[in-house]
């Protein structure tokens, strides 16, 4: 039997938002690579303290670790790409780095649709 919880309107709110950032962050990611997911990154900064205390906090520091990480990862490779042996192994980095994030993202929003705090 499928149940379904009622949230109050506030916490349905920012879990609302939280589900519109995961979606901006993976548009960012599959169009611009992750160049612009910036955006939803401030808003994930601007917007978590009004989910503090409930499970959707965890889910924009999620995203924000999940920026960070990404970002740190990509920076690697472009020190890799700059020297001709490395340069093989930045591909290889960038294109784990994405489908680490794509993996993230997608765990985020199932755990989130579920209701669900991130670790």
């Amino acid at each position: 039997m499928n149940q379904q919880i009622v949230l109050d309107p506030q916490l349905q709110a920012a879990k609302n938002l939280a589900w519109w950032l995961y979606i901006a962050h993976g548009a960012c990611l599959i169009f611009s690579l992750g160049a612009l997911s910036w955006i939803p990154l401030i808003l994930n900064y601007v917007k978590r303290g009004d989910a503090a205390g409930t499970f959707v906090y965890s889910h924009h520091g999620w995203q924000i670790r999940s920026f960070w990480w990404y970002f740190i990862w990509l920076f690697v490779g472009v020190v890799l790409f700059m020297t001709f042996i490395g340069a093989p192994l930045a591909w290889l980095i960038w294109g784990l780095a994405w489908l680490w994030k794509l993996y993230r993202l997608i765990r985020g929003l199932i755990d989130l649709n579920e209701n669900k705090a991130m670790p």
